[in-house]
């Protein structure tokens, strides 16, 4: 994807890069109904101009925001799927499996609870 390519040449660990471009990837076939825009710095996919879900990287893990609702509503299987999270990201360490299951959930919660959002955020 064009759009985020010049972020993944930014990631200098190659499979850091790769993972991300992997999961980045993922979503783009998985929901080519999404947008794919890099704001803030960081590639996100959006819906009708509203935030779905962003993407950021670390030395330690790729850091996924469904936004703090996303969080909250998933609270229970992110801890159970032993990932740390804050208020508005969830972390996926880079020396474990990506989650696919968990980021699908996340981002048809925000397609759903989002689909007569008209502001970016919540």
């Amino acid at each position: 994807m064009e759009v985020f390519a010049e972020f993944l040449t930014k990631i200098d660990n190659p499979e850091h890069r790769a993972r991300t471009e992997e999961v980045l990837t993922w979503v783009k076939t998985k929901y080519p109904e999404l947008t794919p825009v890099i704001k803030w710095n960081q590639p996100m996919f959006t819906d009708h101009g509203t935030y779905i879900i962003g993407f950021s990287v670390s030395k330690q893990h790729m850091a996924v925001s469904p936004e703090e609702a996303g969080v909250i509503h998933f609270s229970d299987q992110i801890v159970e799927a032993g990932y740390k999270h804050t208020k508005m990201l969830v972390q996926f360490p880079w020396n474990r499996p990506f989650d696919f299951a968990l980021l699908k959930k996340m981002i048809d919660y925000n397609i759903s609870d989002k689909a007569e959002c008209t502001t970016f955020w919540r």
